[in-house]
């Protein structure tokens, strides 16, 4: 049994704006509230998770992320609308390129060797 994996990166400049990690990112954003507990969530440092927020904000036309300041309520983070439909459209590219490379894939691996166990 084979197994695909494309990773789709999307880059603008040097940067890379959205990519399986960031998507992930956001994902645990919109899950969770707040940077640091998505970082937690996903086992990176909260420097690490604010890094890749400053650079998919600085990649698109507005950012994908806005801060809520704190209070009696406490802070939190959360998507904007840009980044909602960033969200939804990069998984649907993933999801179309998916589709499209199945066959391709189907193909080829009749030609792979019998799994090794080991």
């Amino acid at each position: 049994m084979y197994r695909l994996d494309l990773k789709i990166r999307l880059y603008n400049g040097a940067d890379i704006a959205m990519g399986p990690g960031k998507a992930e990112l956001l994902e645990a954003i919109q899950q969770h509230g707040s940077i640091s507990a998505a970082a937690r969530a996903l086992g990176m440092s909260y420097r690490r998770a604010w890094l890749l927020v400053e650079t998919m904000n600085r990649s698109f036309k507005q950012p994908l992320v806005s801060t809520l300041a704190g209070g009696k309520q406490g802070g939190g983070t959360q998507l904007t609308a840009l980044g909602v439909q960033v969200l939804r459209r990069y998984r649907a590219l993933c999801a179309q390129a998916m589709a499209a490379a199945q066959d391709g894939a189907d193909e080829l691996s009749e030609l792979l060797a019998d799994t090794l166990s080991g």
